[in-house]
């Protein structure tokens, strides 16, 4: 790799550092490519990538970045995993690494914030942003259905008020 693929690769690798919601690093050693190619396929479901990276040229582009201590991550045969979903990336990881013994999650970065391994496991336990959508909106719909309850049960009870008199006088 001549420098200017290099300069590229960091580059590259900035871009994602600094715009990802979250980014998963992980040892990938003894994996097969069908198996690389499944994750691959797993991260691009829920809109992320896998990247291969030499780490050298990582730890240059994690230099003035929110997450530059995530560099002390980047040892050995390393994959970063990211997504700009906060929680997407740490999910499919942690059920890929649960899968496949040689899938090791080291730990990664959540802007500024440095993850271990247990921290890594926490995020992918939070709920997605789609989830977080769903309950948002069913708490906003839940007071109008109650109103609109509300509002409807004195019409109906007006009416069984007067069918019952209406009984009473037929009778």
């Amino acid at each position: 790799m001549d420098r200017a693929q290099k300069e590229k690769v960091v580059d590259e690798l900035g871009q994602i550092f600094a715009s990802s919601g979250v980014v998963v690093v992980a040892h990938y050693a003894g994996m097969t490519v069908a198996q690389m190619q499944d994750l691959r396929a797993k991260m691009r479901e829920v809109g992320g990538s896998v990247r291969v990276a030499k780490n050298k040229l990582a730890k240059i582009a994690l230099e003035g970045k929110p997450g530059v201590k995530m560099g002390d991550l980047l040892t050995g045969m390393t994959v970063l995993a990211y997504t700009e979903d906060p929680v997407a990336a740490a999910k499919v990881s942690e059920a890929y690494a649960k899968a496949n013994d040689k899938f090791v999650i080291l730990g990664g970065a959540m802007g500024e914030t440095i993850l271990d391994q247990a921290g890594v496991k926490a995020v992918a336990s939070m709920p997605s942003r789609e989830e977080l959508i769903a309950q948002i909106v069913g708490m906003i719909g839940a007071p109008a259905a109650s109103i609109a309850g509300a509002i409807g049960a004195p019409a109906s009870n007006i009416a069984s008020i007067l069918k019952t008199i209406e009984e009473k006088a037929a009778a």
